[in-house]
């Protein structure tokens, strides 16, 4: 697909789509820049919602769908490798907000709400600010949008308890979020990451080759989709659990369903959901880079592909001993990387995946909801007054 001329492209409704997977590297190049350029603003909010109370404070990452799986996988990397005697990080979606608003918020925790949106134009994007400005006696909000046209943008400019970070050159066309989804995951990542901006810099750098590696590696990636399969599951620990949430729902999302599909943290697939698999399903592991937790990623690989229930068990991980020695798209010649940017070359595989097999089963990926009835900006939602 990346070799594909535009108009060879366009006859497969997949242009936009295949242009957006592939340029995320340039995109988180820039997402670094745009970071350093903020830095001052960025401390200066951070100041001033530290000061809001005693004790920590409450960091809520919010969206629906896939921008909520942006918050579902880097507070789990920041309870880690973030600040955690200043911050408590909590992902929470919007529509939980939105529909029980006193599950997810408390009124005297100072809390700062970080909104992930692609156009900021979503209802639930909206109503959580309102919601969260009607429960919590002190908060802020950070908007980290792609959007500098959406109403999330607008609405907050003249907020004086809220920062906008824009990153308008990932404000995907198509109809599924690829780089808004990377790009959203690294800004707030480089964020709340304690570590170096040198450091964070190198880092960068390393999973923009990677990435460009997963474009170059494209047959590799084609190969794992060969035989006759009709379900794909996703697997991860940590913060590659969320990661594996959010790659079951590329591929449900442009197949329109034609791929039954499922995820689950390494662990919790023995527990029930690893019915799902049969002869025509393909598993994909997220593998991660920390000595223990790789232990029981290896470990699902190694039962799933021993039992011979599934099609295929292919495990995306760097080369880091000890390493899944079977079927694998496997990272080589770069230096060990924390989850919280190991997610981003990791997530293009699945993107990947899920561009070719939208082709494979004669889907547009562009466009897959052949009836309208799912949207790239959600429709049909009613926000109800809260009292």
């Amino acid at each position: 697909m990346f070799e594909k001329s535009v108009d060879e492209l366009k006859a497969l409704g997949a242009d936009i789509t295949t242009a957006e997977i592939a340029q995320q590297p340039d995109l988180w190049e820039d997402t670094f820049q745009i970071y350093a350029d903020n830095k001052a603003a960025i401390e200066k909010f951070l100041a001033e919602a530290n000061a809001m109370g005693e004790g920590r404070t409450v960091v809520v990452f919010t969206g629906a769908g896939t921008s909520d799986y942006v918050g579902d996988t880097c507070a789990s990397y920041l309870r880690r490798a973030g600040d955690t005697d200043t911050y408590d990080f909590k992902p929470i979606a919007t529509t939980d907000i939105v529909s029980a608003p006193y599950d997810c918020l408390r009124a005297d925790d100072p809390t700062i709400v970080v909104s992930f949106a692609r156009s900021g134009n979503s209802p639930e994007s909206l109503a959580a600010v309102q919601i969260a400005k009607q429960v919590v006696k002190n908060v802020k909000f950070l908007n980290i949008t792609c959007a500098p046209e959406g109403k999330l943008a607008v609405e907050s400019a003249d907020d004086p308890d809220a920062l906008t970070l824009l990153i308008p050159r990932a404000n995907d066309r198509g109809f599924a979020m690829t780089g808004s989804f990377s790009c959203m995951t690294l800004l707030s990542t480089l964020i709340f990451d304690t570590a170096s901006d040198e450091q964070k810099k190198a880092w960068v750098d390393e999973i923009a080759a990677m990435g460009r590696e997963v474009i170059a590696r494209e047959d590799e990636v084609a190969a794992f989709l060969a035989g006759d399969f009709n379900r794909v599951t996703y697997l991860g620990s940590g913060a590659f659990t969320g990661l594996a949430q959010e790659a079951q729902l590329k591929i449900l999302e442009l197949a329109h369903g034609l791929v039954a599909t499922s995820w689950d943290s390494c662990m919790g697939y023995r527990h029930g959901p690893k019915s799902f698999v049969d002869d025509k399903t393909l598993v994909f592991v997220f593998v991660n880079n920390d000595p223990y937790t790789r232990q029981y990623d290896l470990d699902i690989l190694n039962e799933i592909d021993g039992d011979g229930i599934a099609q295929k068990t292919i495990a995306i991980q760097q080369d880091v001993a000890p390493a899944f020695e079977h079927e694998a798209f496997t990272f080589s010649g770069h230096e060990a990387l924390p989850e919280g940017y190991l997610a981003l070359p990791f997530i293009m595989v699945g993107q990947t995946v899920s561009l070719l097999n939208s082709v494979r089963v004669g889907n547009t990926p562009d466009t897959p909801s052949p009836t309208g009835t799912v949207n790239r900006v959600v429709k049909g939602v009613t926000i109800h007054p809260l009292a």
